[in-house]
């Protein structure tokens, strides 16, 4: 067994990748006020704004780091779909973002709702709507990633969605709070050091 330091002023985190190699069995989609609204074209400082909202709290940075071209190259690519999740006043509390770039597969790329939005079943309509969307003509695996930075329950909500866990990585990363892609009081349940 061995331990690891981690330079101060860098995160540390286990990544956990999961899939799911079979089309689930079809059933009732879960109830909700939301609405998936599919972007058909992005607008950049849009989309991170909604990207900031829901992935503040859990640290995600990894789109914040992209300039314009760079994002919406990814975004306005046929084989990405980005959308929003919409309340009943058209307000975006969440997103989902399926990839189909690789023959066969779909990475669902991000998926989410701001914290006001959880712990209201709208995850469980959330991921009934991608599955039903990702599990399309020429598709033998869906699959996702989370790491230890995610919501405390993500690792157990996608197992209970049928994903598998097949395989763990350490990542490290400098903390977004200090160089200035997230505000320094976002996660306040991870230490800030530096």
């Amino acid at each position: 067994m061995g331990i690891t330091s981690v330079p101060t002023g860098e995160i540390a985190t286990i990544v956990t990748y999961l899939d799911m190699r079979e089309r689930p069995r079809p059933a009732p989609m879960p109830s909700s006020t939301l609405k998936l609204k599919r972007w058909s074209t992005v607008d950049c400082d849009k989309y991170r704004a909604l990207f900031t909202r829901v992935g503040a709290p859990w640290l995600w940075f990894s789109r914040l780091v992209l300039d314009d071209a760079t994002l919406g190259e990814i975004l306005g690519d046929p084989g990405v779909e980005a959308y929003a999740v919409e309340d009943p006043q058209r307000i975006e509390v969440g997103m989902l973002e399926l990839d189909f770039r690789q023959p066969g597969d779909c990475e669902i790329g991000y998926f989410g709702l701001v914290p006001e939005a959880t712990g209201q079943g709208h995850g469980g309509w959330l991921m009934a709507q991608a599955l039903a969307s990702a599990w399309r003509a020429g598709i033998d695996r869906v699959h996702l990633h989370t790491c230890t930075l995610d919501h405390p329950v993500a690792l157990g909500f996608y197992i209970a969605s049928g994903f598998t866990p097949r395989g763990c990585a350490i990542e490290t990363f400098a903390d977004p709070r200090l160089i200035g892609l997230l505000p320094r009081d976002s996660a306040p349940q991870i230490p800030l050091l530096g």
